[in-house]
């Protein structure tokens, strides 16, 4: 039978977002190829050291047992292959089991997104990540400078969202950058009975909702919804998960309060956020990635 990533949770993630080569990419930037190759050689037997998504694909992973393969996690880099023997080497050393990956040398990978069917990618690279997200692959940039993940809860996956222009559409974004809060608040409160429009991340929570159902004693999954929306505007938010069949575990409702020290309590694997005041501050407590996308973001 031939190999398949049907009924799979699909992470594609860069070498950078799940370990640690920030020394060597400074090398890689500085446009020496050959000179990152042979550092890359000469570490071969040096495990790098877990990177910001480490403790997320870790977690996942464990999804997996002799019963069943429900996560499959493939490096999609711009390393060259020589440098990808490294990686692979990685991740047995850190104990995560990595069997699939494209290495591009310098060319943007995510065009292999869609044979992967990925349902998450992870980048430090904005501009793989903002092509990804125009393809419709949910995909964050991982900011490098993140504190890593806590280890209080060994067996659940955590996972904090914002909610407008990640889980949902900008639409309401839209309304309170042009109108402001009042507005926002009237506009919402009439449409609190309307599913708001899918935003880039919904695919992702909902299969991630998958696997929790399929999923195993050894691992858990806990979401959290982190936004700045604040009652009334709460009631749209809860109403469009409703909608949706997919609950979330806890909601924050910050009616503008910085996010990060909420952030610390909850203690995620991953948090991501589109707008970059919000995870710049996040990232300072928690592994935090930005989503380039929505009104906030108007390269996107």
């Amino acid at each position: 039978m031939a190999a398949s990533l049907d009924n799979k949770l699909v992470v594609a993630i860069s070498s950078r977002a799940l370990f640690n080569f920030e020394e060597e990419n400074r090398i890689f930037e500085s446009g020496d190829p050959q000179a990152y190759m042979k550092l890359q050689l000469d570490r071969l037997d040096q495990p790098a050291r877990p990177g910001i998504a480490f403790s997320l694909i870790k977690k996942l992973l464990a999804f997996n047992d002799a019963t069943a393969q429900r996560v499959e996690v493939v490096i999609l880099s711009r390393n060259d292959p020589v440098s990808g023997m490294r990686i692979f080497r990685s991740g047995h050393a850190n104990e995560i089991k990595l069997e699939r990956g494209v290495f591009t040398q310098g060319r943007s990978p995510f065009r292999y997104l869609r044979p992967l069917r990925a349902h998450l990618f992870l980048s430090a690279n904005s501009d793989d990540v903002r092509e990804a997200l125009a393809a419709g692959f949910p995909a964050a940039r991982v900011l490098t400078e993140s504190v890593l993940a806590g280890s209080n809860y060994p067996g659940e996956v955590r996972i904090a969202f914002d909610g407008d222009a990640v889980l949902f559409s900008d639409e309401a974004e839209r309304v309170f950058q042009s109108h402001g809060l009042d507005a926002f608040q009237r506009h919402e409160s009439r449409k609190a009975a309307l599913p708001l429009p899918e935003g880039p991340f919904k695919p992702l929570l909902s299969a991630l909702h998958r696997l929790q159902q399929a999923g195993t004693p050894a691992m858990k999954i806990r979401t959290a919804l982190v936004t700045a929306r604040s009652a009334p505007a709460h009631e749209r938010a809860i109403r469009t998960l409703m909608n949706w069949n997919i609950h979330v575990d806890e909601a924050m409702f910050l009616g503008g309060l910085a996010k990060g020290e909420f952030l610390r309590e909850f203690e995620p694997d991953f948090f991501f956020d589109d707008q970059t005041g919000h995870v710049d501050h996040a990232s300072r407590h928690v592994p935090s990635g930005h989503v380039d996308s929505g009104i906030s973001n108007p390269s996107s």
